[in-house]
C-alpha cells in the first residue's frame, strides 16, 4: 500500500527509469523494455517501407537484370510482380538465382516462395507472432482498399524492441568509401569526405561546414533523409540505399547525364 505498482504506461516507463538509475537494471535492458511498451501501441503502417521505397522484381525481366538489382541493392527477399506491380506472385530469394544460374531453363515461377500479405492495421506484437510461428521474414502491407500499401520485415519489428541492426550495408566508420558497381554506378558510405567525393566525380560541392557527404546531402535536403529518395547536387544524382539513427550510411550515385 505504501507503493502502489504504475497505472499507465508512461509510469511503468518511468518507473524503468528509476530502476536504472536505482541500478536494478541496465540501460540497454531498460531501452529494450521501453520498445517492448511502446510497440503494444504500433502498427504494422507506423514501421513498414512504403511503396515507392519498395524494391520489386519484373518477373519477365532478363536474368542478367535481375542478377544487377541483387548485387546492387545487396537485399536477400524480393518481391516479385507480373503485369502491373500491384500484382505479386511471391517472393524470390536472393540465393534461389544461383539454381537459375546454373539451370537457365528453368521457370522463375517455380523459385518463389509463397507472398504474406497483411493489413497495415495489423499490430506490432501480433504481427511479430506471425513471424516467428510461421517462419516468415517478409510482409506485403494492404491498406483498407486492398492495394499495396509497403512491406515489412522481422527485422523492422525487432528493431522497435532492440534499436538498429547491423546488417550487409554496416561497415565499421573507418572503412567507408567509393565503390563500383555493375551498372557503372556507386555505392558510396555517408562517412567519405567531400574532398574525396570531389576528387573521384570530378565535381565540385557546395562549400559548407560539414566534412561528410552524408551531412552535407542531409542538409541540402532540409530533412532526415529516408531510404529510396532522390537528390541532385552538383551534377550528381544521390539515392539513398541505407540510413541509421538519422545519418545516412550508403548512398548510390551516378552522374546525372547518365542516370537520365
Amino acid at each position: 500500500m505504501l507503493h502502489p505498482g504504475p497505472d499507465s504506461r508512461d509510469e511503468l516507463i518511468e518507473t524503468l527509469v528509476e530502476a536504472q538509475s536505482n541500478d536494478v537494471i541496465g540501460a540497454q535492458s531498460r531501452e529494450m523494455l521501453e520498445g517492448v511498451i511502446r510497440m503494444a501501441d504500433m502498427t504494422t503502417g507506423d514501421v513498414m517501407l512504403a511503396t515507392p521505397r519498395m524494391v520489386l522484381i519484373n518477373i519477365d525481366a532478363p536474368f542478367d537484370e535481375l542478377l544487377h538489382l541483387v548485387i546492387d541493392t545487396a537485399h536477400s527477399r524480393f518481391p516479385v510482380y507480373e503485369g502491373e506491380r500491384e500484382n505479386i506472385l511471391g517472393i524470390l530469394m536472393a540465393k534461389d538465382l544461383l539454381k537459375l544460374q546454373r539451370a537457365p531453363e528453368l521457370n522463375i515461377k517455380a523459385l518463389l516462395r509463397p507472398a504474406v500479405f497483411v493489413p497495415e492495421s495489423k499490430g506490432l506484437n501480433e504481427l511479430l507472432r506471425d513471424f516467428r510461428d510461421n517462419r516468415n521474414h517478409l510482409a506485403i502491407v494492404i491498406d483498407e482498399f486492398g492495394r499495396v500499401a509497403g512491406l515489412v520485415t522481422i527485422e523492422d519489428v525487432l528493431e522497435q524492441i532492440v534499436g538498429e541492426i547491423e546488417d550487409e550495408f554496416d561497415v565499421a566508420e573507418d572503412e567507408g568509401d567509393i565503390f563500383g558497381l555493375t551498372d557503372h554506378t556507386y555505392r558510396v558510405s555517408g562517412d567519405t569526405s567531400i574532398e574525396r567525393v570531389n576528387a573521384a566525380f570530378d565535381v565540385l560541392l557546395p562549400e559548407s561546414d560539414f566534412e561528410t557527404i552524408g551531412g552535407l546531402v542531409a542538409h541540402e535536403m532540409g530533412h532526415v533523409p529516408k531510404r529510396g529518395e532522390d537528390f541532385e547536387l552538383a551534377g550528381l544524382q544521390f539515392t539513398v540505399l541505407h540510413t541509421k539513427g538519422g545519418a545516412v550510411r550508403w548512398f548510390k550515385v551516378a552522374p546525372v547525364s547518365a542516370s537520365d
